[in-house]
């Protein structure tokens, strides 16, 4: 309806100008222009003020590239493969399902500060886009798992409506580890390989689970290689996921429990986040001094790393809450 009353007022535009004078018509076009900009559904001016769905992908590829490497540390693994997953279905013109991705590891060790640099990375301008990237917290929005019926008809109606809205839509679900059994397939439609569902295309919406299912087991591979002398970065990524995979599909604690996402191989990268050694919240201390204000302390960053760097008991090689609590221990210590 907008655009009809747009293009009628534009038609009748020649019309309105015969009777106006040289400044009046000026005036006249330059508030039609903005009429129109503010009219029209994806104009870069009614975005600048407004939150709207760009159709155009405006990813800065190289701005991501250089936020995740900056900003994230000892998770070479992750930050590789969420880079080439985004390459792929950002740039493809139509992909031909949503882009699926599964965090794992142990917390704190940035599976959602990772999350969150997709959020703020995916979308033009530098403004929130609240409306098209939507965080669901299982202990916070399907608590009860006697009601997982009703929570499977909110869910669908929500990416339903949401992906209608803005197809370049950004559904992030924390705390899957404590997601009712069956809950997440209820989504298995919309994550397949289908042009359209009742007239809408899901193929460039985005879903991110992040687990703490599966941690342990990625742990126990990294302090194998340690001890067997390996780098960190000879860790086989196939292994790890094939690994995940089977973990959260026969863990009676994971929301992906004898899940049908992942039988159906819905799922299109399980990607680990290993545990964080000593060097790396040495990193995260450095950076949270930053962010506060303070100047880099090379004492305060040894203490509070060695303190946090506890698993196991006698090598205490790994951070078991990774920078979690780094932030609050900055804050005490300065």
């Amino acid at each position: 309806m907008k655009l009809l009353n747009a293009a009628g007022f534009l038609i009748l535009m020649p019309t309105l100008m015969l009777a106006l004078d040289p400044l009046s018509t000026s005036i006249f076009m330059g508030g039609a222009a903005v009429a129109w900009q503010l009219l029209s559904p994806y104009s870069w001016l009614k975005c600048s003020f407004l939150e709207c769905c760009n159709m155009k992908d405006t990813l800065n590829f190289s701005v991501l590239k250089m936020d995740l490497e900056r900003k994230v540390f000892g998770q070479h693994l992750a930050v590789q493969t969420v880079l080439r997953a985004l390459s792929t279905n950002v740039y493809s013109k139509r992909p031909k399902k949503p882009l699926v991705m599964s965090f794992h590891g142990w917390t704190g060790t940035g599976k959602s500060f990772v999350s969150s640099i997709i959020a703020e990375n995916l979308y033009q301008l530098h403004i929130p886009r609240r409306r098209f990237v939507h965080h669901f917290s299982t202990v916070l929005h399907f608590p009860h798992a006697s009601h997982v019926h009703l929570y499977k008809e909110r869910l669908q109606n929500w990416i339903r409506g949401n992906v209608s809205a803005c197809p370049r839509s950004l559904f992030i679900f924390s705390e899957m580890d404590q997601m009712p059994h069956g809950l997440i397939d209820s989504i298995m439609p919309f994550l397949g390989y289908r042009e359209e569902i009742d007239g809408v295309y899901y193929g460039k919406a985005i879903f991110l689970f992040l687990n703490n299912a599966g941690g342990d087991k990625i742990t126990e591979i990294a302090l194998d290689h340690w001890r067997r002398q390996k780098r960190r970065e000879e860790i086989p990524l196939k292994e790890l996921q094939s690994l995940m995979s089977e973990e959260i599909f026969s863990n009676l604690n994971s929301g992906f429990f004898r899940s049908q996402l992942i039988q159906k191989n819905l799922i299109d990268y399980f990607i680990p986040f290993l545990p964080l050694e000593y060097k790396h919240v040495r990193e995260c201390v450095r950076e949270e001094l930053r962010s506060q204000g303070h100047l880099e302390d090379e004492d305060l960053m040894t203490e509070i790393a060695l303190a946090m760097t506890d698993y196991p008991s006698e090598e205490r090689l790994y951070s078991s809450k990774g920078c979690k609590t780094v932030a609050s221990r900055v804050t005490l210590s300065t």
